[in-house]
């Protein structure tokens, strides 16, 4: 494997390979801003379902697939695979026409509204999880709409003129925007101290996490919702975020998940995030061609679990 450049010309190449990646993601940027919004979306899912397939990445997603689902057939697994491919496409044409859907309220269906209209009412921060499921910025922008502070901690790209464009259309929503990271994780901590919610999605692998069930399998998973929950006695809320067709959504807030605050934080943290988990699986049963299934979620030799404490 080469190694990576260090010094003033590795510095030189890797701020070149920058500006052209971004040099070359303008022009379909551009392109597709200027397209009506469900035109955008419907180009977006034929190059998708057209193209997705046939990369490299594809093969991780059918791994993943036949994890999970062992009893699919192989013409299943292409329709969740190709599905999957669509949703992600028009994810990109979301986020360049966030404006357009902030503007049309009617694109975005709202289930659970007494969930907020009671969390508005109480006042207190809130801790939102969802997944990588349809398009979760979705969940920003109906929490947003209902009036309750909120910020999101998001990961930089590595291409800090990507980075700027992205965060500028996320910035519309009039959300707080808080790097990952060492600062990032003092300043969330005291924006929730100050009252403000947060949004996380927690489908991702941590491998310095905790061990928990996922479909079966044991799965590092990061245990920040828990231990924030403790920390503030926030009610932590499942997000749930469905695409309906094109760029319409739904948004489901179901009641807060009961949090323990016992003498054994670690065995609690672990019921608390086998729950969220629990609540992820059946989500994605249900659209299995929403989820990303890209995620390395699990080992190359994963090892089943079948409860928190690993029975």
């Amino acid at each position: 494997m080469a190694k990576r450049e260090r010094g003033p010309t590795g510095q030189w190449r890797r701020r070149l390979a920058q500006t052209l990646q971004t040099a070359v993601a303008y022009p379909p940027y551009w392109f597709l801003r200027l397209l009506p919004l469900d035109m955008a979306s419907a180009l977006a899912g034929w190059l998708g379902r057209t193209f997705g397939p046939k990369l490299a990445a594809n093969r991780r997603a059918e791994r993943n697939l036949r994890l999970v689902f062992p009893d699919l057939n192989d013409a299943a697994r292409r329709r969740i695979v190709t599905g999957m491919w669509d949703n992600a496409a028009r994810v990109v044409t979301d986020y360049i026409h966030l404006g357009a859907l902030l503007a049309q309220p009617d694109r975005i269906e709202v289930r659970g509204g007494k969930v907020l209209e009671r969390l508005r009412r109480d006042g207190r921060p809130a801790l939102f999880f969802s997944a990588h499921l349809a398009n979760w910025e979705m969940v920003t922008l109906a929490v947003r709409r209902a009036g309750l502070p909120l910020c999101v901690v998001y990961r930089r790209f590595n291409n800090p003129g990507v980075d700027r464009v992205v965060r500028r259309l996320q910035g519309q929503s009039g959300v707080t925007l808080v790097p990952k990271g060492g600062r990032g994780a003092r300043r969330l901590v005291g924006l929730i101290e100050d009252g403000m919610s947060t949004v996380m999605l927690v489908d991702q692998r941590l491998n310095n996490g905790i061990a928990v069930p996922f479909f079966g399998y044991r799965a590092m998973t990061a245990p920040a919702l828990a231990r924030l929950a403790r920390r503030f006695d926030a009610p932590i809320v499942p997000a749930r975020v469905e695409r309906l067709a094109g760029a319409r959504f739904r948004v489901t807030f179901e009641p807060p998940l009961e949090v323990p605050h016992g003498e054994d934080p670690a065995a609690e943290e672990r019921a608390v995030m086998a729950r969220v988990n629990a609540r992820l699986e059946a989500w994605i049963r249900e659209r299995p061609e929403q989820w990303f299934w890209l995620h390395r979620r699990w080992p190359k030799e994963p090892e089943a679990m079948t409860s928190e404490n690993g029975d």
